[in-house]
């Protein structure tokens, strides 16, 4: 059996692949990062601490690393807070974690990562991307879904007035632009984690909607 290790464990994704892993009879043990309580699992342990902070989680060993942090520029309050939630924290997880031991990582991304990109949120999520790609995992799976669908604890104006609208117009966007849930996202990232794809590997938003 294998050993996981979750940041954004408390958010939209993360809180359903959390429920994954441990329900699932794949992983004897599932660490997550976390600043939020998560409730008690017997396979469960939860850390503190700061996320930029290797200290924080130096003595894990994992097989698989699921990062699922993400962010706005607004709720995060600036461009560098920003950055920080989307680029710093997983690349830093990600150079510890190997040096741990582990051979996996899966990200979750957005669809339109781009690091030429003009738009400073595309570019962030594109320049994550290729650096985790390039850090030295043996597999990297990295998912590219549209706008989210679930319920946030924070409020994100411009998500719910999307949502509004493809609740209404859904049925003309391309499946690749159309809202995907939550629950869609987490089960392709469990489902591909069980493959030992060796690579680099990118799911579309469209192929999410399968699961």
């Amino acid at each position: 059996m294998r050993t996981a290790f979750i940041a954004g464990a408390s958010g939209l994704v993360g809180s359903e692949l959390l429920s994954l892993l441990l329900s699932g009879d794949r992983y004897q043990k599932v660490y997550a990062i976390t600043r939020k309580p998560l409730g008690e699992h017997p396979n469960l342990v939860q850390l503190g601490g700061d996320m930029a902070d290797p200290k924080s989680y130096s003595d894990v060993q994992a097989d698989d690393v699921f990062c699922c942090l993400g962010t706005t520029i607004a709720v995060a309050g600036s461009k560098e807070n920003f950055r920080k939630v989307d680029y710093v924290f997983p690349t830093v997880i990600a150079k510890s974690l190997l040096t741990n031991g582990a051979s996996q990582y899966l990200l979750v991304s957005a669809l339109g990562a781009n690091k030429s990109s003009s738009i400073f949120y595309n570019r962030v999520k594109g320049e994550v991307e290729e650096t985790i790609s390039q850090s030295g995992y043996d597999n990297v799976h990295i998912f590219r879904p549209s706008l989210l669908i679930g319920e946030r604890i924070e409020k994100r104006t411009g998500e719910d007035a999307a949502k509004v609208f493809y609740k209404i117009f859904g049925f003309l966007i391309p499946r690749k632009y159309k809202g995907i849930e939550a629950g869609r996202v987490a089960r392709a990232m469990y489902h591909c984690a069980g493959l030992d794809q060796k690579g680099t590997h990118i799911h579309e938003s469209g192929e999410m909607q399968s699961f």
